[in-house]
């Protein structure tokens, strides 16, 4: 039986196999991104069961993000887009639960993300395009212009470190970027000087410099001097002031820096 390209087969096993041939026709392009699901009712009389198992055959393929549902006359269940930033979502949401459940801890996202971001902008150097550069040089020159304690800094942060990802032309990359700097939130964990995030932007501008400049290599060290960096600024205080001579600029003012 067919429905607007549907074609589906009879079934057995009713919410097991509605699911299955639903996943199969999405995951195949017989159901386009964005196109509208036929309603409960046709689908239930397509396959020629209830519609409460179809009911459950849809909220499994909410749950696995292949669709999603729109309440009001005109909504129904849409398949979901797949891009970059719907796959960082569920990347995302994924490593929260193991976080919270305690099968990953946040050293091990941490690490990961450093595994990440050094290809990211080695790739970025070689394939990012004018309008790539342009949009990293926009993202210094707001946080350069921002208070270090805004609540805009997180969100440029996370739009600073996203961009290297997509300029490297790595869809997946990009996805998993996104979703390791959103499970992280560097910027949301420090509380340090005014000087600290002057020079964390300082060095986004030298990442863009070498992405401007073609040059991978030089990337790649920019990066990882930024996030040695970072991860310095996650040692208490008292560590680093001592590590100064006790002269250190240890954390007073309230400040957020950037990661």
């Amino acid at each position: 039986m067919t429905s607007q390209g549907l074609v589906v087969q009879p079934v057995n096993r009713p919410r097991q196999q509605v699911e299955a041939q639903l996943r199969a026709a999405i995951t195949t392009g017989q159901l386009a991104q964005g196109e509208k699901l036929p309603s409960e009712a046709v689908l239930a009389e397509m396959f020629g069961v209830s519609r409460a198992t179809i009911r459950e055959a849809l909220r499994s393929l909410v749950a696995s993000g292949l669709i999603s549902k729109t309440p009001g006359a005109t909504g129904g269940s849409f398949v979901r887009r797949m891009g970059p930033e719907q796959l960082a979502e569920r990347f995302e949401e994924s490593m929260q639960v193991m976080l919270a459940v305690g099968t990953a801890d946040h050293a091990d996202v941490v690490a990961v993300r450093t595994m990440l971001e050094v290809p990211a902008a080695r790739l970025a150097a070689v394939h990012a395009r004018p309008e790539d550069v342009a949009q990293l040089l926009d993202v210094v020159h707001a946080e350069r212009e921002a208070s270090v304690g805004e609540p805009s800094v997180p969100l440029l942060d996370v739009q600073f470190h996203t961009s290297i990802a997509r300029a490297s032309r790595n869809a997946i990359l990009t996805a998993l970027v996104g979703a390791f700097h959103g499970v992280t939130q560097p910027v949301r964990e420090m509380t340090l000087s005014e000087d600290d995030g002057r020079r964390t932007v300082q060095q986004h501008r030298a990442i863009v410099r070498a992405i401007e400049a073609g040059d991978p290599d030089e990337a790649e060290a920019r990066v990882r001097e930024h996030l040695a960096y970072v991860a310095d600024l996650h040692r208490p205080s008292a560590v680093r002031a001592w590590q100064n001579g006790h002269g250190g600029r240890a954390a007073s003012n309230g400040a957020t820096a950037l990661g």
